[in-house]
């Protein structure tokens, strides 16, 4: 299914694109990339939506099917509907969009665990308003900032064993990704005890870059060399070199260097001040 564009967003269901989507975005653009596992034949269990709010807010999203578990890839596309529908909603109701995200996300919630089946998915969901951008994330799907000089301004911290170990310093980057329980979340949309972690808000400069990931990108490829392909060059084009980067470690698998074939999907975002 290729991109679905309507009023309310640009919503990215099973998808397996070769090059990146833009989309002028509030006061900036964004840029869209969703893509299945190499040599994958079933549905691409990721999501992805950008969502406008306002002429200068909205909200930008990944989600990924749990692996492993029953209707992954339906549960990412009801965890990205769910929260167009509650943007919808309180855009026509005049309600805030903070409340709006944390509405969405629990509906999300309700209706995943509705399914009965076990189905579960991350989500890693920003709130932009003008050159502001706002995480909110559950699971191990990423949001980070990069200044245009690679400096980390904002880097989210996954919800597992190993995401809390390389926070609290117990495991460096690279003994995390080969780690064994790499792959177990302990926080996901689909659980009775779902819950959404909200960060600080950032203001972005003009030539930083934001970043939202499945980890089909986080476990193949380094925080360094994920910032060195993204900050620099056209959005379109930095997200199609952090692609291909990616699908080469899947495909060629190097000594001493992660791989993990899987779908991936990323959106990255930049504002312009001077865009109204």
């Amino acid at each position: 299914m290729n991109g679905v564009t309507t009023p309310e967003a640009a919503l990215y269901l099973d998808c397996d694109m070769a090059a990146a989507d833009r989309h002028p975005f509030g006061r900036g653009v964004g840029a869209v990339l969703s893509a299945r596992a190499p040599d994958k034949d079933s549905a691409n269990e990721d999501c992805a939506a950008l969502i406008p709010y306002t002429a200068d807010s909205g909200v930008l999203v990944v989600a990924d099917g749990v692996g492993g578990m029953p209707a992954g890839e339906e549960a990412s596309r009801l965890a990205v509907e769910s929260l167009r529908n509650a943007l919808a909603r309180a855009r026509r109701e005049g309600g805030e969009l903070r409340e709006a995200v944390m509405n969405g996300i629990e509906a999300a919630n309700r209706a995943v665990t509705a399914l009965g089946v076990g189905a579960a998915t991350t989500l890693a969901a920003v709130e932009i308003q003008g050159c502001t951008a706002r995480p909110y994330h559950v699971g191990d799907s990423m949001v980070l900032v990069t200044g245009q000089r690679g400096r980390l301004k904002l880097q989210t911290v996954s919800h597992s064993p190993v995401g809390y170990a390389i926070e609290a310093g117990l495991l460096d980057e690279q003994e995390a990704m080969h780690h064994e329980e790499r792959h177990l979340v302990l926080n996901t949309i689909g659980s009775p005890d779902m819950r959404i972690e909200i960060g600080s808000a950032v203001r972005l400069a003009p030539r930083d870059t934001l970043l939202l990931a499945t980890d089909g990108v986080f476990d193949n490829l380094h925080i360094e060399e994920i910032v060195a392909l993204v900050r620099v060059g056209p959005l379109g084009e930095a997200v199609g070199r952090l692609a291909r980067a990616c699908r080469e470690r899947m495909r060629q698998p190097q000594d001493g260097l992660a791989s993990k074939p899987d779908d991936l999907t990323v959106i990255a975002f930049r504002c312009d001040p001077r865009r109204r």
